[in-house]
């Protein structure tokens, strides 16, 4: 008797508009196809992270890893040579998919644009699938877009002035509730993933570009191990030539940052470069070291700048290990959306963002991010100054760069401490931008920088931090669930007189309330402020 067919995927949401373009049969099969092969492995690498914390929990410290030290010893390997849409990648702008950033951003004069399907997206089943569709009338240049509110209309520019995309699909902890395999929740990754590739590989390939992917939330080599099997699999299936797809991986956890040439290594014949995050390589610190004790207590989030000596030691390490290896080396996000009523509010942050894009190219990063079109000529200011003509700077090996395993988490190096203020600004922002997230937002300008879903993480974990430390602020208050619960009253009420009776009724203000205080009070500290917040997020 033959086995039963594999029953096919279902999409269990309502139809969206020209939705049956990105779902089409193929491209669900494939989906189907990545599930069935990888989700066993993604479990257990999940399972894996879980035991992985309970060691670190147990001795308050990490290593670079015995098992691989062959791999680090080797000078003789290093990973592809760039293609030439990813060479010079000196500008990067980051963003969600939505019509209008897709237009823009291509645009922007940027290098490069970081598609984000992830934090800087709310994972509505309409972003997910409208996202891929965006992106697909941007590369058939079927794409446009009015403003309702203004009237502007928005068009892309010549196909030679145009930043190369490269997509961010969600992490390997998230899954998609509106696509099922066998009954089976599909990981989120496999879907952003999946739909691009199918969809677009060989489109790129004929635009002369291919494609390229920022992976998110990678936490070991065995992690990026995994993706490097599915990219050869998803390569063979639609025989695409190996070594097409490109994937330049975001060292935001701390244990990644002890293991940037393994991944490298697992990557090599697809890998692109490292980046250096902040917030969510913060929020990795306080997730791993919670039982660490006061050591491992952090100030307020803009006081742990990349120049915090712990901070420093991880993105030199990451210059040097790219370099060594032949990899872009990426730096961190400019996040200050300029103001239009403020110019000195303007003058001041443009100085911060140079003198912060100066040092990262004196330091030997090959590019930057930035979220916001009118930071790019400053941030290409800087990397020109010092790459001149040059598409990088790889040839800078930083050999002087000499980073031990203990200085990467010496967070008591930093001489900075939680303040009241800090407490009250990781209310608000926590507050603000999960109510925005809820209604499907997820990157958010928020007292003039651009958040997203990082800044919720290291907002509720610095509040759940201070509490359980017991630590005393400035004013003399100890940091209580009671004092957090006063504060976010406070707000609540702040923001009911900002907006006015009607506006606070039709957003979400009270839903978020409850669940940063939830995430931020709860004993049990929940891995992802965004598993929580899945449930409760409409669409």
């Amino acid at each position: 008797m033959s086995a039963p067919a594999p029953s096919p995927i279902m999409v269990d949401a309502e139809p969206l508009p020209r939705q049956d373009e990105v779902l089409t049969d193929a491209a669900l099969d494939f989906v189907a196809e990545l599930h069935r092969r990888f989700t066993p492995r993604r479990d257990e690498l999940l399972a894996r992270r879980t035991e992985r914390r309970a060691e670190i929990a147990r001795t308050s410290t990490l290593d670079f890893l015995p098992a691989t030290a062959a791999i680090r010893a080797d000078d003789s390997w290093k990973v592809a040579p760039a293609p030439q849409a990813l060479n010079d990648r000196r500008v990067e702008i980051t963003g969600p998919t939505d019509r209008k950033m897709t237009i823009n951003a291509l645009n922007s004069g940027a290098r490069v644009w970081l598609a984000d399907f992830e934090d800087a997206s709310a994972p509505t089943w309409e972003n997910v699938v409208v996202g891929q569709l965006n992106l697909i009338d941007a590369y058939t240049r079927s794409i446009d877009f009015t403003d309702p509110a203004s009237g502007k209309s928005y068009a892309l520019r010549p196909n030679e002035e145009l930043a190369t995309v490269v997509v961010r699909p969600r992490g390997w902890h998230l899954n998609e509730r509106h696509l099922l395999v066998d009954g089976q929740q599909v990981p989120g990754a496999f879907v952003d993933f999946g739909l691009y590739f199918f969809h677009n590989a060989r489109r790129l390939l004929d635009l002369g570009k291919g494609p390229y992917f920022y992976l998110p939330k990678t936490e070991s080599h065995l992690e990026a191990r995994l993706w490097n099997d599915v990219f050869v699999f998803a390569q063979d299936h639609l025989g695409v030539p190996q070594g097409t797809v490109r994937a330049t991986v975001l060292i935001e956890t701390i244990t990644a940052a002890y293991e940037m040439e393994e991944i490298l290594y697992e990557l090599r014949d697809h890998a692109s470069g490292l980046n250096a995050g902040r917030w969510d390589y913060l929020f990795s610190i306080v997730k791993n070291f919670r039982d660490g004790g006061p050591k491992f207590v952090l100030p307020d989030r803009n006081a742990v700048t990349m120049t915090a000596p712990f901070m420093r030691a991880y993105t030199e390490l990451l210059v040097r290990t790219c370099h060594k290896r032949g990899a872009h080396a990426i730096g961190g996000m400019a996040a200050f959306i300029p103001s239009r009523r403020d110019e000195e509010v303007n003058r001041v942050a443009f100085e911060k963002v140079k003198a912060d894009k100066d040092r990262e190219a004196d330091d030997g990063f090959d590019g930057s991010w930035v979220a916001h079109p009118d930071l790019v000529p400053i941030a290409m200011q800087s990397f020109d100054r010092v790459l001149g003509d040059k598409p990088h700077q790889k040839d800078r090996l930083r050999e002087d760069v000499n980073v031990k395993a203990a200085d990467l988490i010496a967070v008591d190096s930093l001489d900075a401490k939680p303040t009241y203020p800090g407490l009250v600004n990781a209310v608000q922002v926590g507050i603000r931008y999960i109510e925005a997230w809820l209604r499907g937002l997820g990157a958010v300008a928020i007292f003039n920088l651009m958040e997203d879903a990082a800044t919720a993480e290291i907002s509720r974990s610095q509040i759940w931090q201070w509490i359980n430390a017991g630590v005393e602020f400035e004013n003399g208050e100890k940091a209580t669930p009671e004092l957090a619960r006063r504060v976010a009253a406070e707000e609540l009420t702040n923001i009911r007189a900002e907006l006015g009776e009607d506006a606070f009724a039709a957003g979400h203000w009270q839903q978020a309330h409850d669940l940063l205080l939830k995430v931020a009070l709860d004993e049990d500290y929940a891995d992802f402020l965004t598993l929580p917040a899945y449930e409760q997020l409409g669409g």
